[in-house]
């Protein structure tokens, strides 16, 4: 009779429901799905694709070009735009097209090279602050608070008296002595927040340095919020170094950027309103550009806004 009922309680599973655990498709990493996310976001793949032609265009239009960007051509000054000078001539005869591409590199290269050189300096500053906080935080913070009331533009008037002159290196000093301090101050956020969590509670309790808690486990787990301010600080550089250029106190001529271009072209705005148009408009499409593709990075890394 027991064993009647022990047999009552046993059921077979029906041949249609093996198939119902079959993983239909495989799993993805973090950057396998960031980058799904961010596929699915067309005005960020906008900006990455005008990004990666602007760089391209910088690159090799100079080199392959038939134009020079430094000769005088004065029987051809101030050409409207053609088949043969795209984007027209300027007062001295030189193609503006190959000037403008040639311009990029210098206010690209300024914009990355000085972001990169914050991100280090705001990842070790803003981490080392919001790691050891109490007295150590308070006092690195308010050097950042010193820092930052200090308008950028001394900086570069003051290094332009040390150097007395402008110039490409100049300006990335100029740019990283005060950029990081956004950067450091969104790292000390995240490491505080993140120093709470149970996991760092086990790397202390095993023996884990503090060094390698902090860059093995704290500061690799704020990569998206540093990879999306890295991402927005670039524009920034950039229009700095146009605006400073722009006034003079940036780039020097011969050499040209996007600001110098629209400082040449300021003088004849009203007879050739096209030289100044095509550098002002490389730059408002870049920083478009970019901030496109810092917003797709930020829905995409972030894991609280993710669908």
């Amino acid at each position: 009779m027991i064993a009647n009922e022990k047999h009552l309680d046993f059921t077979f599973v029906p041949a249609s429901s093996k198939n119902t655990e079959t993983i239909l498709r495989e799993g993805l990493t973090f950057q396998q799905d960031s980058w799904r996310k961010l596929k699915q976001n067309k005005l960020s793949l906008m900006g990455l694709v005008f990004i990666l032609l602007i760089c391209l265009f910088a690159i090799f239009t100079p080199i392959v070009s038939q134009f020079d960007v430094f000769s005088n051509n004065l029987s051809m000054t101030n050409m409207p735009p053609s088949k043969i000078h795209w984007f027209g001539t300027d007062q001295l005869g030189r193609d503006l097209f190959v000037r403008v591409m040639f311009g990029a590199r210098y206010s690209l290269a300024i914009g990355f090279v000085a972001s990169i050189l914050n991100l280090f300096i705001g990842i070790v500053y803003g981490g080392i602050s919001g790691y050891l906080g109490g007295k150590v935080d308070m006092l690195m913070m308010r050097i950042v608070d010193i820092i930052y009331s200090i308008p950028m533009t001394i900086y570069v008037i003051l290094i332009m008296v040390i150097f007395e002159k402008g110039g490409f290196f100049n300006m990335i000093i100029a740019l990283a002595i005060s950029y990081w301090i956004g950067m450091a101050r969104i790292v000390r956020g995240e490491i505080l927040s993140l120093k709470q969590q149970e996991y760092i509670l086990a790397a202390k309790t095993i023996g884990a340095s503090n060094k390698r808690i902090l860059f093995k486990h704290l500061i690799p787990n704020t990569m998206g919020s540093i990879i999306v301010t890295l991402t927005l600080q670039i524009p920034s550089a950039i229009f700095t170094e146009a605006f400073l250029s722009f006034i003079g106190l940036g780039i020097s001529p011969p050499a040209a950027s996007w600001g110098t271009l629209a400082n040449d072209a300021l003088g004849g705005f009203r007879l050739y309103p096209y030289q100044l148009l095509f550098p002002t408009l490389a730059i408002c499409l870049t920083i478009l550009s970019f901030n496109m593709l810092g917003d797709g990075l930020r829905d995409a890394l972030d894991p609280k806004i993710r669908k």
